[in-house]
């Protein structure tokens, strides 16, 4: 990985979490696969909060992780987009992973997240998706390492 495919941060709290996925969100163009990986507490589900707010697919309070249902569908940009939220925690296999049919997902019209991708990155083999890190630094510090995203976020 050089230098030109990594963005890493801090961010201080669960607002700055949100914001830096707000950013993200609005320079996603259709047809990205984000895999996000990090231990419980670490910012993924804040960050993609801050995602389809950027997308302009729901308010902050109507995105959660689908821990139980496995999947959550936003409507983004005026309906020219799709948002698809994969919470992987559950799952046990890769196959059980492919049998949610990841392939009818992926597209120009659509944007796929992946929790806890670390559990299926098998199944990610071949797609240039973009790989997002989270790690805690301290009590509200996170460390969010964002590889082989093609937009700045500066």
């Amino acid at each position: 990985m050089t230098e030109a495919n990594l963005f890493e941060t801090i961010t201080h709290s669960p607002e700055e979490t949100i914001e830096l996925g707000r950013r993200f969100g609005a320079a996603l163009k259709g047809g990205e696969v984000a895999a996000l990986i990090g231990t419980l507490g670490t910012g993924k589900t804040h960050f993609i909060k801050g995602v389809a707010a950027g997308l302009g697919a729901a308010r902050l309070g109507a995105v959660s992780s689908p821990t139980f249902v496995l999947m959550n569908e936003y409507c983004a940009r005026d309906g020219r987009l799709t948002v698809y939220h994969i919470d992987a925690y559950r799952l046990r296999t890769i196959e059980e992973f492919e049998n949610l049919g990841i392939s009818d997902y992926l597209g120009p019209d659509a944007v796929l997240l992946i929790e806890w991708a670390d559990k299926v990155l098998a199944a990610l083999d071949g797609l240039a998706y973009i790989r997002i890190d989270f790690s805690h630094v301290g009590p509200t510090e996170r460390r969010i390492a964002i590889q082989n995203c093609p937009y700045s976020l500066d």
